[in-house]
């Protein structure tokens, strides 16, 4: 069912506004301007290179951040169209939620926090927002894109209410205008969830193409072991190549119908009136059913032990999380070996800073070249 426009919706005629007050456009609305800023953005570009679990040299048919982030997208306009809300916003929050992601994953983010510990941390949220708002420097009136204070503060607020963030996201929320406390839009929210039913449905399909795990493993797990069972009933004797996609499309669809399920239910419990009440809601209002949560943290913690701490992976990202803080380390030391753009960044924002900037900013293949001209020896990543 596709409901009609809702009232809680945000409505780009009521935006918030931009940092910098722009004409509007004739053709399209506030969010769908954001959406086309935040695609033509360098930062989208490079995530066709960044890693989202296997480095790029794996091979081709793993997930990147680029082709994560278009799932994610397409999953959240799915929810958001179900509910009656604005699907280019949800879409825009989706495709710009992972612009400040390091090379190499979270290997590369954990080593950036490490080494920015003392300089107000690193995290890839408020990374992010520091692209939209200032790193991105495509247009002659202002740095940033110059969002729509919905597209930031859903960018910002991804993972929920900012309270208790690390010093780096409450310091570049507060610039950027996006108070801590309180939910964003649903459409924020619907882009959140997608992010965690990607994650879940693709990893398993990753995981089984690398051959960390086998298909039958997944009934460790009972969610995945009752949808394996559906799909053998229904195609006895199917081969492995589709039985596995079988059960991820699965996966998803039954994340995704929760979600909506469980939107629809809270939406009408609540009865909100404007997006002002989705804000100040002493919940979220997208989420998953308390038993399809369970079941979902189940899914995470099947990845966690298979995937994300297999032997294989964390070699190759132990490695990785060293490529990174050995360019930290040359990079601080030693200025002059900085793009001089960079160097004169260091000046205006902290050297700390500038440094950690250029790294997050840098795809898996960059960071690997920078490493050989700057290092005697590179490990191979394999």
């Amino acid at each position: 069912m596709v409901r009609p426009r809702a009232p809680w919706a945000a409505d780009p005629g009521m935006s918030r506004g931009r940092a910098l007050p722009e004409a509007p456009s004739p053709t399209r609305t506030d969010f769908q301007r954001d959406r086309d800023r935040v695609l033509h953005s360098s930062a989208f570009r490079r995530l066709r290179h960044k890693t989202q679990v296997f480095v790029y040299h794996e091979g081709d048919h793993y997930r990147t951040r680029l082709t994560h982030t278009l799932e994610v997208a397409q999953i959240a306009r799915s929810i958001a169209r179900a509910l009656g809300l604005d699907e280019d916003l949800a879409e825009t929050i989706a495709l710009a939620h992972d612009l400040g992601h390091a090379p190499f994953g979270h290997a590369g983010e954990r080593a950036l926090d490490a080494r920015m510990r003392e300089h107000g941390g690193f995290d890839h949220n408020a990374q992010s927002l520091r692209v939209l708002t200032r790193l991105e420097r495509r247009y002659a009136d202002f740095d940033g894109l110059n969002l729509t204070f919905e597209t930031l503060e859903g960018v910002a607020k991804h993972n929920g209410p900012l309270v208790g963030a690390s010093p780096s996201m409450t310091e570049v929320a507060e610039r950027a205008g996006v108070p801590l406390g309180g939910h964003a839009t649903a459409e924020a929210q619907a882009a959140a969830i997608a992010d965690d039913i990607a994650y879940d449905a693709h990893d398993v399909d990753d995981g089984l193409r690398a051959n960390l795990f086998a298909l039958d493993e997944l009934c460790d797990d009972p969610f995945l072991a009752d949808i394996l069972a559906e799909v053998d009933a229904r195609h006895p004797g199917l081969d492995e190549d589709r039985r596995g996609p079988e059960v991820v499309r699965r996966v998803i669809t039954r994340l995704v119908e929760n979600a909506i399920a469980e939107g629809a239910r809270r939406i009408d419990a609540a009865d909100p009136q404007s997006v002002e009440d989705v804000r100040s809601a002493g919940e979220a209002t997208i989420a998953f059913s308390s038993e399809m949560a369970e079941a979902e943290r189940g899914v995470k913690r099947l990845l966690n032990a298979r995937m994300y701490r297999h032997a294989r992976v964390d070699r190759v990202m132990d490695d990785a999380a060293g490529i990174v803080t050995d360019l930290f380390d040359r990079y601080f030391a030693d200025p002059s070996a900085l793009p001089p753009e960079w160097e004169r960044e260091g000046r205006a924002t902290g050297h700390a800073r500038a440094v950690a900037d250029f790294i997050a900013g840098m795809t898996d293949r960059y960071a690997l070249m920078e490493h050989r001209r700057l290092f005697d020896a590179t490990p191979e990543l394999r």
